[in-house]
Order: structure tokens, then C-alpha cells, then sequence
């Protein structure tokens, strides 16, 4: 009988030496879950990018509008009859 209790906590010891520590336990799917949850910011802040980016060629291709205002603000254009002055600050 003592060695039947014997084997089974041998058993018993292997089976939770195996649960916590093998390539597939308790500690490795922990660090899994912890990339997992860094993966999934990197791909919501790609998204908020993304979205950013389709919202500004949907207004490139449907107005000039935004045109418009990237040419004056990028490049200092101006219309015709306008006049471009600039002030610098003070030293």
C-alpha cells in the first residue's frame, strides 16, 4: 500500500513539474500572453495611422480644399493678386 501512495505522488510531483515548467506551462503562456497583449498596441496604434492616412487621401482625391491648404502651408505658395509676408520673431 505505501508504495502505491508512493507512485502516485511520483506521478502526481511529474505531471506538476510538467504543467509549470514544460515548453507549453503555466509561465511560458504567461510570457505568450504578455507579447500577445504588446502585439495587439503596435496593431491598434498601426490602425489610428492608417485610418489618419486614408481619411487624408480621400480629401486629397475629393477636394482641393486640402490642396489648397498643404501648397500654402508646405510650400508658401500663394494665390494670384495675393502678397506673402512674413514676420520674424525678435532676437
Amino acid at each position: 500500500m505505501r508504495w502505491i501512495t508512493g507512485t502516485l505522488l511520483a506521478l502526481l510531483v511529474l505531471v506538476h513539474v510538467d504543467l509549470w515548467f514544460s515548453r507549453n506551462g503555466v509561465f511560458h503562456v504567461r510570457g505568450l500572453h504578455s507579447q500577445l497583449d504588446e502585439v495587439r498596441q503596435q496593431i491598434d496604434t498601426a490602425k489610428v495611422r492608417n485610418d489618419q492616412v486614408q481619411a487624408e487621401v480621400r480629401d486629397l482625391r475629393e477636394g482641393l480644399e486640402m490642396v489648397e491648404e498643404k501648397a500654402r502651408a508646405e510650400l508658401g505658395m500663394v494665390k494670384r493678386d495675393e502678397i506673402y509676408i512674413q514676420v520674424a520673431p525678435r532676437r
